[in-house]
């Protein structure tokens, strides 16, 4: 067997020990620590995987492995950027699972690249921009710009009008991330829109904190209303 091959596989392997591991936080930071240029491919394949778990974390983990390697390596840094965005092109052939939610991520994770991207990873919610048509991908492209709103809330302050028309989406996750993001940006003229939600019973699941939550579209309706009066 081709020894390069077999050391491939092994890393692999080890990248997925550490990413279902028990004491994930931890295993982070060893995750970080191994060379950028060794574990971003096979962190590129764990945004596709099936399990939820092992998905969200590969996306934690490259914004932990790139915001360090961008420290090291600006201009590498800028390479895996521009892969995401090129998975999240037509002309790419494919659907780029994971690839606005690791966007995020990593732009929460650096300001000198959320300075450089935050604008392109906007850019995927407006229609005249580079709109993700499919609905699974925009729940990615929102979950990635609440990501960003969470760290750095001035930098995505201009998405506001780009993301309140999903608060009457006919799909119930993209009504609650925009709930989420107008409640992280303070989004005033989004009070119509929340208040309508808030008899929205529609349970879903959402990634937050590190971990899958199940909420009710209302609740998260009226902590984003909270957030408008505070």
């Amino acid at each position: 067997m081709d020894t390069a091959k077999q050391g491939g596989r092994a890393l692999k392997q080890r990248i997925l020990e550490l990413l279902k591991s028990a004491d994930f936080e931890k295993e982070l930071e060893s995750l970080s620590r191994l060379p950028a240029r060794q574990v971003i491919n096979p962190l590129f394949s764990f945004l596709y995987n099936l399990d939820e778990q092992i998905r969200w974390r590969a996306v934690i983990a490259m914004g932990a492995v790139v915001a360090k390697h961008a420290d090291e390596d600006m201009e590498s840094a800028r390479v895996i950027m521009r892969r995401l965005m090129w998975n999240l092109n037509d002309e790419s052939g494919g659907i780029g699972w994971g690839s606005p939610e690791a966007m995020g991520e990593i732009l929460a994770c650096h300001e000198a690249l959320a300075e450089e991207y935050n604008g392109i990873l906007i850019s995927y919610a407006k229609e005249d921009g580079n709109f993700q048509e499919h609905e699974l991908m925009q729940r990615g492209v929102l979950w990635g710009i609440g990501r960003l709103s969470q760290v750095r809330p001035e930098q995505v302050i201009d998405a506001g009008p780009y993301i309140m028309p999903y608060l009457f989406s006919r799909d119930s996750v993209l009504r609650g991330l925009a709930a989420w993001i107008m409640g992280l940006l303070g989004i005033k003229d989004a009070r119509p829109g929340l208040e309508k939600l808030t008899d929205d019973e529609t349970e879903i699941e959402i990634y937050l904190e590190r971990r899958l939550v199940r909420r009710r579209v209302k609740e998260l309706a009226k902590e984003a209303l909270e957030k408008l009066i505070g």
